[in-house]
């Protein structure tokens, strides 16, 4: 690939977490191990953000401002599409419409979007995972992300989420 030769990047952003050095590993190289950082989510003993419902979900809405602004000064100010960002909660059999925690997820790390843009970085598009809940990878059905309750019992009838009702108005504004 020629340096600088791509369209757009796409990011998806979730949650940030603290890297700090740790020695390398001898031994078979892995995700985990070869970059000799650890990742943690406490500093100074305190939490980056709230959980989620996933074990690695820490919502932290000032890292996606962060992440923009890292990209645009590290690959020349490139067009940017978040491709991914939103926040999960249990599948816990409850229907679980009124998701106001979700829209605050949602407006924090617009906000800071927003932020980005106006110190130059050029995000052209954003999408929220997800529409509908789904089958995430290495949890199942077990999580819900999405904007739209999907019931797994029942034909996969539908139902939108309190967030879904907000984005259609945000979308609007």
């Amino acid at each position: 690939m020629v340096k600088g030769s791509f369209d757009f990047i796409g990011l998806n952003y979730y949650t940030s977490t603290y890297a700090t050095n740790t020695p390398c590993q001898n031994g078979r190289p892995s995700v985990f191990t070869d970059s000799c950082v650890r990742f943690t989510t406490l500093r100074n003993g305190l939490l980056i953000g709230p959980k989620a419902a996933s074990d690695w979900l820490y919502i932290y809405p000032p890292g996606i401002q962060g992440l923009l602004e890292y990209t645009k000064e590290k690959f020349n100010n490139p067009i940017i599409y978040i491709t991914e960002n939103g926040v999960d909660e249990v599948n816990d059999g409850k229907m679980s419409l009124d998701d106001k925690w979700r829209i605050d997820y949602f407006s924090h790390h617009l906000l800071y979007l927003q932020r980005a843009i106006r110190n130059g970085v050029r995000v052209k598009g954003y999408f929220a995972w997800s529409l509908l809940d789904n089958f995430e990878w290495t949890a199942g059905y077990s999580l819900r992300f999405g904007l739209v309750y999907v019931d797994y019992k029942n034909g996969l009838r539908r139902y939108r989420k309190r967030s879904a009702l907000w984005f259609k108005i945000f979308l609007h504004h």
